[in-house]
């Protein structure tokens, strides 16, 4: 599988760079399509690495050609791939936005999030949350920034995490700039639900939710994409990752 088209349903934050995720055009029974993780052969993706001969940094929706060379999994990433990023680099094919984009969402919703969530077979999916709430926090002693994001699926597919008041991380790079323009000057914000949606002016939501690498014997839940219908706007500054 060397170049091959993705669509970005995740750039995110990690401690020493960032990672990121879509899914191809091949078909998944399970996820619609299959998902992949790019990833370096050694260290961590930069945000260098996502960034095209045009200095233009691809972000979710867009449609890359990628040159993945051979598949790494390691359990419960299964999705993770080898890249190329420097002798072929990353192009920029299209962008899904639209009616198009909104369609992609509600048709490849994932079959079975349990085996992400509750299983830890595979670790990322796709979903429609029946409820959200999110939180911002700035502590400006500290500087320390945080985005959370808490989340109820319908069924048994639930995380205890996801489900408590505090949430979850939320590691996407765009939610995260968006947060802190939403804070002002302010130090903390809560949205429950419906006032969520109103302040995107959005009519719906859908979370590319993921598994953190192993860290105090655990893989935590992190949202790792948030997709609003109509789509948001915010910026990515490097120096607010």
């Amino acid at each position: 599988m060397p170049e091959h088209e993705l669509l970005i349903l995740a750039l995110t934050r990690m401690r020493s760079g960032i990672c990121t995720a879509g899914m191809t055009l091949e078909p998944d029974p399970v996820t619609g399509l299959r998902w992949v993780r790019p990833v370096r052969d050694f260290d961590t993706v930069l945000l260098g690495d996502m960034t095209t001969a045009a200095g233009q940094l691809l972000q979710c929706g867009d449609v890359a050609v990628l040159n993945l060379l051979t598949p790494r999994p390691q359990p419960p990433h299964v999705e993770d791939w080898v890249t190329d990023f420097v002798r072929v680099r990353p192009r920029l094919a299209r962008r899904l936005q639209g009616d198009r984009r909104a369609q992609f969402f509600a048709e490849h919703l994932d079959r079975a999030p349990a085996d992400v969530l509750c299983e830890h077979t595979r670790s990322l999916c796709l979903v429609q949350p029946q409820r959200v709430w999110a939180s911002f926090t700035l502590d400006p002693e500290s500087n320390t920034y945080e985005a959370r994001m808490g989340f109820e699926l319908a069924g048994d597919a639930n995380h205890p995490r996801a489900l408590a008041t505090r949430g979850v991380a939320v590691t996407d790079l765009k939610w995260r700039a968006l947060g802190r323009v939403w804070l002002g000057g302010a130090s903390s914000l809560s949205l429950e639900h419906a006032a969520l949606l109103e302040r995107l002016s959005a009519s719906s939501l859908y979370l590319a939710v993921g598994l953190s690498r192993n860290w105090a014997g655990e893989h935590w839940p992190l949202v790792v994409g948030v997709h609003s219908v109509p789509d948001f706007d915010a910026v990515i500054d490097p120096q607010f990752l």
